[in-house]
């Protein structure tokens, strides 16, 4: 794919971000979109930089730190794949958020190493809202309690929350995964945690980000419609 595909491409996925914003009454400059980039080359990736997406988000942490040597930091780095406790003192280096705490033995991690790097480090709760076995997070009655757990770490700040919705044909009936998030959120920001900030939905991918964005989605995770297809053996649902 050419730079100048996915430069039309960048602009073709704000304009629906933008339509979606203004069905729900909500600006589209409140919505980030973030480019999936797992298994795509390095040239697309800089190129998606230069067309003006607001955040690269990376599922390995060797491989984005391969990345971020190459490209720099022109824009944000957040991590969006499963973290192991091992890798947690690469990640507290490498990136701007981590969308995937979804464990009090991470959480703990992240923040030791944290500490040793006297960073603070923004964080997303990720939540299993749909419930499904082949999806990670804490499910949504947990979700809550390990919120006041980890608000407890002094170098984790709690931005808001993740979720994967299930793949439809027809994104609408993503719809309620989204809205429980949504809900979700709001219960935990009424409950008035010290040091909480639940301003953050990290939701909505390919097929269904303008569903996510109508839901109140504040960063979408867009890799497919961005990039184009890849390679059937890389993962069984595209971003």
């Amino acid at each position: 794919m050419t730079e100048n595909a996915i430069r039309r491409n960048v602009e073709d996925i704000r304009r629906r971000i933008g339509a979606a914003a203004a069905r729900a009454g909500r600006r589209a400059d409140d919505v980030r979109l973030m480019a999936v980039t797992k298994t795509v080359d390095d040239q697309r990736i800089i190129a998606a930089i230069a067309a003006g997406v607001d955040i690269v988000g990376e599922n390995y942490v060797q491989e984005a730190k391969r990345k971020i040597e190459l490209m720099g930091r022109p824009r944000e780095w957040h991590f969006i794949g499963h973290l192991q406790t091992n890798k947690a003192k690469y990640a507290v280096k490498l990136f701007d958020m981590i969308h995937s705490v979804d464990r009090t033995d991470v959480a703990l991690e992240l923040n030791r190493r944290a500490a040793k790097e006297e960073r603070l480090i923004k964080i997303l709760i990720e939540v299993n809202i749909s419930g499904e076995a082949t999806k990670r997070g804490i499910d949504a009655t947990g979700a809550p309690g390990l919120t006041k757990e980890v608000s407890r770490l002094e170098h984790l700040s709690i931005q808001g929350l993740m979720t994967m919705a299930p793949w439809f044909d027809d994104p609408e009936a993503a719809r309620p995964c989204f809205a429980s998030l949504r809900s979700l959120r709001d219960r935990i920001a009424d409950a008035g945690i010290p040091g909480v900030t639940m301003r953050e939905l990290s939701m909505g991918m390919s097929g269904d980000f303008e569903i996510a964005v109508e839901e109140g989605a504040t960063i979408v995770r867009v890799g497919r419609s961005l990039f184009g297809e890849r390679p059937a053996s890389s993962i069984s649902h595209q971003p």
